[in-house]
């Protein structure tokens, strides 16, 4: 079930990582408060991870720090660097293959390891795009 939070809680979060991966949850964090206004920030069980909904969830950032998973490889998930999710990436047109499925069936990411990688024209596209989607599904729900 999820858990709304406040903002302090994620700002908290982000203080305890690492220099690199602060900035670019913060870069992320700002485009998809731009772009998705309307979206709101939550977190799921205790994972402190930052997660944004509106009719249904849209996408999360999730800093390689914070493991996926007990026992997870956090050196394998480091060098990809800080995840930004899709969470129905498959039903996004992503014709440049910016979006990753790496064998999932829904949720798509996309990896940056430094502020230079976010291209922030691709990052709104795809986050207006992913806004239109949750529209479609708040068009289906009032139906």
């Amino acid at each position: 079930m999820p858990a709304q939070v406040n903002s302090a809680d994620i700002d908290d979060m982000i203080v305890n990582l690492p220099r690199d991966e602060q900035l670019l949850v913060k870069k992320l964090r700002a485009l998809i408060i731009e772009c998705l206004p309307q979206a709101a920030e939550k977190t799921y069980n205790d994972l402190r991870i930052p997660f944004y909904s509106r009719n249904r969830l849209i996408c999360f950032i999730w800093p390689p720090s914070l493991s996926w998973e007990p026992g997870a490889d956090l050196e394998k998930q480091k060098s990809k660097g800080v995840t930004l999710g899709f969470n129905y990436g498959k039903l996004m047109s992503n014709e440049d293959g910016a979006l990753l499925a790496e064998g999932r069936k829904q949720v798509y990411v996309m990896y940056f390891k430094k502020l230079e990688d976010i291209n922030e024209t691709k990052v709104r596209a795809l986050l207006f795009e992913a806004a239109m989607i949750d529209e479609e599904f708040g068009k289906k729900k009032r139906k």
